[in-house]
Formats: structure tokens, C-alpha cells, sequence
């Protein structure tokens, strides 16, 4: 069925407007309480864990879930602000029926959203969404007194996921002599993150760690990488670490300063594992991914497959193909060997793991890879869903196309999931071409969409 509510990660929007509303996310806990009892074992009360980010919305939205979970007859677990990894690790690690974190990731504080994990840590399959999405429809209700559910806190919930974090990182290494930056966005991970490094030898300094309720991912963290450079020149660092909002994607940066996105680290993490003959199959990665990393891999004769774009897209591949080794360029990279989603803190130790084991630098790591110049363009509209190019659109990409023919370059044109845009992108050898071809692109969908 259609999905009215569930986008490529969960519901997200802006808060006080549909669907991000006290009543509409108190319906949506009822509608999740009501699918989850119907799926579980009977007589069994479900359990479901909820996680949130650091927005002040977050405590307005924990209650209007806990309230709908708890009339539909299931318990409820709070961990307050976690990343949203950790509640995918402590959904499966407690054996629970289902995990929910009130976030919406790398977005503005006044954005907000809420995704689902199943009781094994993943995301939850389309048809479970869409069974919550037809529950919906139907009126709210209430459990008899006796068979409504209840609540309770979770208080080791922070060290519990520290632990887990570190156990990724090979036993017979650590970090000790290294000064890292790591910054944490003002968002779910400010009270975790620079625990795990610090715990494993590193000397931290840590930014992005005194959230407000407003301020996360302003002008910090994986989006907003300035921060991170100007905190490595002042400390003089040897390397750092962004995390977004909710702590599942990463980037990272040299002593230098200079960055290194998700298509580089997932390299350095394949290649690593490739000589040490721990990869199973290869790498898959998203429409986004850059053609420099996939030429890269071609010459290590690693296997590279493309998904949609969405970290819920490169899981499926992976599971598809019995891989465990995917990402974006945004920095949502998943190690399945390590973890059930994706992972910012927890790839970061991967990157670190690689980089100790063979004694060398980022910039080392990634000399093999050559990136493409690539210019992304967000178009802002109002409605993005369906969106079907026009014939100007489609002049204007045919003449990218033709443009660029012969260089290796190529067009994506796709309307965002999480973000009411169209994202135009333009991949090529010349840097002043692409940035020509994407405004053009971008012109012509913004009088579309006008």
C-alpha cells in the first residue's frame, strides 16, 4: 500500500505541523502498541525501548508515544538522549519487541521524526510500517486498566552502549598517543561518544557536547565539518571525528584538517579488511557514491554494487547479497560484522583500527582514491513526493548528459526522503562543468516546482 506517513526513514517533519504533532504521534504509539501485540506471542505484553536526541521537542514526543504505547497494552523502556545505533543495540541486547528513536538526525533543531527498529536492531520492513500506517486510519482507543502497559528508566543505558562500542575495536590495538577531536553536534551522542575513544587510550578534546535543546547540528557535527578543522588546528590533534544528531554517521578529519567523507572511509575500512581477508564479498554503496571510490575498489577487485539512495536501501543490498560492508558519502557507513545498523562512533573505530594496524595516515590510507568533482543542489518544495520531472527538466539534463559524455560523469535528479527537496547532483572530471550543468539542472527544477 502507499505510505502516507513513512518515508525512507521512518516519519519525519517539521514539529507542530503534520505529522509531527502531540496527537498524531500519540495515535502513531497506539497504532505501533496495536501492530506489535498483534505480532507477538499471546499472552506476551509487548516491550518497546524509546531513544531520543537532544531537540527540546523530544520531551513533548517521548510522552505522547509512551502514552500511546501504553494504552494499546505495551510496556515501555526510556533511555532518554541516545544515538540512534545504541537503540538499535539495546532493543536486540534486552530482547525486546521493538525499538523507537525521536529524532530527525542531521536536521534543524525545530525538525523532528520517529523511526522504528525490530527486536532484532534493523529497521523495520516496509510491510510492518505500512501495517502502523493502515492502524492509523482506525480510531484511538484504550486498553482495560488491567492490560494497559507500563513505564520504566533504563539508568545504565549510557554505559552499556560505551562497552558495546569498544568491543569493536581489536583487542591487541589501542589509541593511546593519539590527540583526537571529536565532536558530537550538541546531539544524542554528547554524553557517550568521547567516552568510547578516551576509554580506549586516546586523549579527547571534546566539541559539540552541550546541547540546549536548540542548537544541534548548528554549525557542528558531520554536517557542519568547520568546527571539527578549526578544533584540530587549535588543539594541534592528530585527527577527528563528527558525528550528526543522532550519532549514526560520521566524518573525519587529518591533522591537517583536511576532510574525508564516507566514500573514503568505507575505503579505507574495505581495503583494510581486504588484506587482512576478513571482506565477505564486497562493498555496496548508494546512487551518491562517488565514481572515484567505485574505480578505487574496481582496481582491488573488490565487488561494488549500487542501492538507493538511504542507509535502509544499502542494508537491504547487503543482506541481498550476504555482504556486510556498505555505505553513503554522506557518512552513514554499516559494518555488519560490528552492528545490526549503522554506526558513527563505531565505524570511526574502524577507520582507527585500519589506520593503527597498518601504521599509516588517512591521507596514506586514501591516496588510491580519486575523487570525482561532485556538486549537490538542494531545491526547496513544498510538495517532493512524486516528483516528475517536466520537459525543461528534461532538456536540462540531457544537455548535462551530453556534456559530460566522454568524461565519466553522470546526473542524479531524485526527490530527498527525509527533506521536502530535490536534490540535484552532477558528478564529472571538470569541476567548472559540473557546477554548470547543476545550476542549470537546478534552475530549471526550481521553476517547476514553483
Amino acid at each position: 500500500m502507499s505510505r502516507k506517513y513513512f518515508g525512507t526513514d521512518g516519519v519525519r517533519g517539521k514539529v507542530g505541523e503534520t505529522p509531527i504533532t502531540p496527537d498524531l504521534v500519540l495515535r502513531l504509539g497506539y497504532a505501533a502498541g496495536k501492530v506489535l501485540t498483534r505480532a507477538g506471542k499471546r499472552g506476551a505484553r509487548p516491550a518497546v525501548l524509546i531513544g531520543k536526541d537532544t531537540r527540546i521537542s523530544g520531551y513533548m514526543l517521548e510522552s505522547a508515544l509512551e502514552a500511546g504505547l501504553s494504552a494499546a497494552g505495551a510496556d515501555v523502556l526510556l533511555v532518554g538522549p541516545m544515538p540512534t545505533p545504541a537503540v538499535a543495540y539495546l532493543t536486540r541486547a534486552l530482547r525486546l519487541s521493538a525499538g523507537i528513536v525521536i529524532s530527525a538526525s542531521h536536521n534543524p533543531y525545530d525538525d523532528n521524526g520517529i523511526k522504528f527498529f525490530s527486536g532484532a536492531g534493523a529497521k523495520l520492513p516496509d510491510r510492518v510500517e505500512s501495517a502502523i500506517e493502515a492502524e492509523l486510519a482506525r480510531p484511538l482507543a484504550c486498553r482495560r486498566s488491567a492490560e494497559l502497559g507500563k513505564a520504566r528508566r533504563i539508568d545504565d543505558a549510557p554505559g552499556r552502549y560505551v562497552e558495546f562500542c569498544k568491543r569493536t575495536f581489536p583487542a591487541h590495538l589501542d589509541l593511546r598517543g593519539m590527540r583526537i577531536v571529536v565532536d558530537s553536534a550538541h546531539g544524542a551522542s554528547y554524553h557517550v561518544a568521547e567516552h568510547v575513544f578516551h576509554e580506549l587510550g586516546a586523549d579527547v578534546i571534546a566539541i559539540g557536547n552541550e546541547p540546549d535543546g536548540y542548537n544541534i547540528n548548528a554549525a557542528c557535527g558531520a554536517t557542519h565539518p568547520q568546527a571539527l578543522q578549526a578544533a584540530i588546528r587549535r588543539e594541534r590533534a592528530d585527527l577527528g571525528v563528527a558525528l550528526d544528531g543522532d550519532g549514526d554517521r560520521v566524518v573525519m578529519a587529518d591533522a591537517k584538517g583536511a576532510l574525508y567523507d564516507g566514500d573514503q572511509l568505507l575505503y579505507v575500512i574495505a581495503s583494510h579488511r581486504r588484506k587482512n581477508g576478513r571482506l565477505k564479498g564486497g562493498v555496496a554503496g548508494t546512487l551518491m557514491t562517488n565514481l572515484g571510490m567505485e574505480h578505487a575498489l574496481a582496481r582491488l577487485k573488490i565487488p561494488f554494487a549500487r542501492a538507493k539512495v538511504g542507509d535502509r536501501y544499502v542494508l537491504e543490498m547487503l543482506h541481498a547479497k550476504g555482504w556486510q560492508l556498505g555505505g553513503e558519502n554522506s557518512g552513514h557507513i554499516v559494518c555488519l560484522d560490528q552492528h545490526t545498523t549503522g554506526d558513527g562512533i563505531i565505524s570511526a573505530l574502524q577507520v582507527l583500527a585500519a589506520l593503527r594496524d597498518g601504521n599509516t595516515t588517512l591521507a596514506s590510507a586514501t591516496a588510491a582514491v580519486e575523487l570525482y568533482p561532485q556538486v549537490l543542489v538542494n531545491v526547496r518544495a513544498r510538495r517532493n513526493a512524486g516528483f516528475s520531472p517536466n520537459r525543461a527538466v528534461k532538456r536540462a539534463v540531457a544537455d548535462a548528459e551530453s556534456a559530460l559524455d566522454g568524461g565519466g560523469g553522470r546526473v542524479l535528479l531524485r526527490a530527498s526522503g527525509t527533506e521536502p527537496v530535490i536534490r540535484v547532483m552532477v558528478e564529472g572530471r571538470s569541476r567548472a562543468l559540473v557546477t554548470r550543468c547543476a545550476k542549470s539542472i537546478a534552475d530549471a527544477v526550481r521553476k517547476a516546482v514553483a
